[in-house]
């Protein structure tokens, strides 16, 4: 695997970690947990891809995580303004939610 492909996995891999982030008090064990348990992935992505710890490879995984991170905040926040039931800490049970609430509101006749 190249930069990019890992890039990508790493981002994919912390939007639901930055959902879950969004629903936490911050610093608080959960608020802590979603931020850092991507974090082994992330090692284990870099030994196994055999990018190595080269220097040029920091500032893209990171700046991945961060905007992964950062996407599952904004999406938490677009469904906790457009899901009128109760929001959960799972973007994947809010997205068919989401789904739930779109198509109901779009097939009416």
């Amino acid at each position: 695997m190249n930069l990019l492909d890992v890039a990508i996995i790493v981002f994919v891999l912390n939007v639901p970690f930055g959902y879950w982030r969004a629903n936490t008090e911050r610093f608080s064990r959960q608020w802590f947990l979603a931020v850092h348990l991507p974090v082994p992935v992330i090692i284990a992505l870099r030994i196994f891809s055999g990018l190595g710890w080269r220097f040029i490879t920091f500032p893209v995984l990171i700046g991945a995580f961060f905007l992964g991170q950062l996407l599952g905040g904004i999406l938490y926040l677009y469904f906790e303004k457009y899901i009128k039931d109760r929001i959960t800490s799972c973007v994947f049970m809010d997205l068919v939610k989401f789904t739930n609430t779109f198509m109901s509101k779009n097939n009416r006749i």
